[in-house]
């Protein structure tokens, strides 16, 4: 293979289309361009989102940020982390010993780091591998 002999794939690179040149070209005359008005003519363009003097969409609709609103809010919780937590774990103490943000609506526990000692969960939801481990360590998890 030399550099003269390299090709483009059959069929990758298309014919241009020659416009303006004629009715037996199929795009003589108005060139594919439509009859009349503004994108017909020689320059003629819009901006881009521009609706025709209308308030365009993207001003229409307020600015909301990087953050989703729908997102539930579910705090994770390492495994390590449920040692800081006296008694009982519920989401309430979780909140109270700043383990996790106090606008968390959920939280879950993941299997991160390990646990010594056993724990009671309720109301938290638990991954399969870290409920093995709190249930090694003697602790249990309550629906």
């Amino acid at each position: 293979m030399r550099l003269n002999e390299l090709k483009p794939a059959e069929g990758s690179r298309p014919n241009a289309k020659r416009v303006g040149r004629g009715a037996g070209s199929g795009l003589g005359k108005t060139a594919g361009r439509g009859v009349k008005g503004q994108k017909s003519r020689a320059g003629g363009f819009h901006k881009v989102g521009f609706e025709g003097g209308q308030m365009p969409i993207q001003r229409r609709l307020p600015k909301r940020g990087f953050r989703s609103l729908v997102r539930p809010r579910v705090a994770e919780v390492r495994l390590h982390e449920l040692q800081l937590v006296d008694g009982e774990i519920d989401l309430a103490a979780l909140k109270a010993a700043g383990v996790i943000r106090h606008d968390a609506l959920r939280a879950k526990v993941i299997a991160s780091g390990t646990i010594e000692r056993a724990v009671v969960l309720r109301g938290i939801g638990v991954t399969r591998g870290a409920r093995a481990a709190i249930e090694q360590a003697g602790g249990k998890v309550e629906a």
